[in-house]
């Protein structure tokens, strides 16, 4: 049974109520205890502010990689855990594949011949797909994947990509902070909105 630093068993249902209520888990390291977070200050991006970096439109253009959906969601989060400092512990790692299976957790992969050398996953709860992590092993393959995955969101009628913590990478894209306050409201009147069937 996997547990949280306070000893609480995490399930995916578990994982899928915390992120309804907006806190996330994250570990100390790969085999380091589980904390969970509802930061003060949430990076999101909504469709209004949403942007493409001009360098980037250009590479876009030339097509430069094979994208599929997910096609690779274990390989994504175990080559997005694979660096040197990490939050996705083992157990993270095999909660969010269970997720993956029961059709929660998503993952955007971009390939050159048969080698993956970029991808970005995340968890579809409501109106809001909560980014999770990215990486990438060739020029602009992380970067791409947002992208197509910002337009699989906005054709299933999402209304946010939520990026958690602000970053210099996310804040090209047009991502902004706001409150968690604002948040929770912009939350309610999204579900509202979609009457409860946004990303269905």
């Amino acid at each position: 049974m996997i547990r949280d630093a306070a000893g609480t068993p995490i399930t995916p249902d578990l994982l899928l109520h915390a992120y309804a209520q907006r806190a996330f888990p994250m570990a100390d390291d790969r085999t380091g205890p589980i904390h969970w977070y509802r930061p003060e200050r949430r990076a999101i991006i909504t469709w209004d502010r949403y942007k493409i970096p001009d360098s980037l439109r250009k590479t876009l253009r030339k097509e430069p990689y094979r994208i599929t959906v997910d096609a690779a969601f274990p390989q994504v989060i175990a080559a997005c855990a694979d660096r040197r400092e990490t939050w996705i512990s083992t157990d993270l790692e095999g909660l969010y594949v269970d997720l993956h299976r029961l059709g929660h957790a998503h993952s955007v992969e971009a390939w050159r011949g048969d080698e993956l050398v970029g991808g970005c996953y995340g968890l579809a709860v409501g109106p809001v797909f909560s980014g999770e992590s990215m990486f990438h092993r060739a020029d602009d393959a992380a970067k791409i994947c947002v992208v197509h995955l910002v337009e699989r969101l906005q054709a299933s009628g999402f209304s946010c990509l939520d990026c958690q913590q602000q970053s210099p990478h996310m804040q090209r894209f047009g991502a902004y902070e706001i409150s968690d306050r604002e948040y929770g409201r912009r939350i309610d009147e999204w579900t509202q909105a979609s009457g409860g069937n946004a990303g269905s």
